[in-house]
């Protein structure tokens, strides 16, 4: 939760790829509880060839956790379709929700070889950054090459810079941090990535000023004011760390990280 940097993307993608775009299935998000899970459930074996039904039964199972029934449910309609590049992009999602990162990898690279998309290779960068693939830099360059905009560059250099600071390269990865930063300043992640360098580096001060930064740019984000205590609690500087802990606990009451920290604090 408190360290993880992969990334946060709406991606808005259509039920069908380019080539299916016949279909107006519009997906809708019911309020989900055990009995509206059977309910669809049912309706999908009284339906069988209705593919959009198919498809709110996995979006219902990938909101509950059911990650592997929701995979069973998406290869079905995959046999039946290998070309369709939203199931192959909906199985990456679903493997990437369940953490198997090398099936998602996989999912995504089919996806893309049917359709090459920006948000496709969004996806696939971000994962990429994470394990440490060199071929994030050329999927961040490709994307660069199509000029989409700003926040899409943003996204290239946050890719960049996770990947250097996964392989130890910190100057690279501060680099990339700041570019990111450059083109959308909001961007939570890349102040957040940066402060953990610099954490990292045992330069608290420098680090307590960025994560200061994020929480300028966003007053709600706890994980922010979470990391501040743990500069000040760096610097034994225990009563504004308790402090940090209490506001990170306060917009997140089930921040456990927060409490042990202010346990832990409170009795050194």
């Amino acid at each position: 939760m408190i360290r993880s940097s992969f990334l946060a993307i709406i991606i808005l993608v259509c039920f069908f790829s380019c080539k299916n775009d016949a279909s107006t299935t519009t997906l809708v998000k019911p309020k989900l509880d055990t009995a509206f899970i059977k309910k669809i459930a049912q309706q999908v074996i009284n339906n069988s060839d209705s593919v959009g039904l198919r498809f709110n039964y996995i979006e219902a199972l990938d909101s509950i956790g059911n990650y592997n029934t929701a995979i069973v449910q998406i290869d079905s309609l995959i046999f039946k379709d290998r070309g369709n590049y939203a199931l192959w992009f909906k199985r990456a999602k679903l493997y990437e929700h369940a953490k198997d990162t090398l099936q998602a990898i996989n999912s995504y690279q089919k996806a893309l070889i049917i359709y090459r998309s920006a948000d496709g290779l969004l996806a696939l960068a971000n994962l990429y950054a994470e394990t440490k693939n060199i071929l994030v830099l050329a999927l961040c360059n490709e994307l660069d090459n199509l000029r989409i905009g700003r926040e899409y560059t943003s996204y290239t250099n946050f890719f960049r810079g996770v990947y250097y600071a996964r392989i130890g390269n910190s100057q690279q990865a501060n680099l990339f941090f700041d570019k990111s930063i450059v083109n959308n300043y909001t961007f939570i992640d890349a102040y957040m990535e940066k402060g953990f360098l610099l954490y990292d580096g045992s330069k608290f001060t420098e680090a307590l000023q960025v994560f200061k930064k994020a929480n300028s740019v966003n007053v709600t984000y706890a994980d922010a004011y979470y990391w501040q205590g743990k500069c000040y609690e760096a610097v034994n500087n225990k009563p504004q760390a308790i402090v940090q802990y209490q506001q990170a606990l306060t917009l997140d009451k089930y921040f456990a990280e927060a409490q042990a920290a202010i346990k832990r604090v409170k009795i050194e």
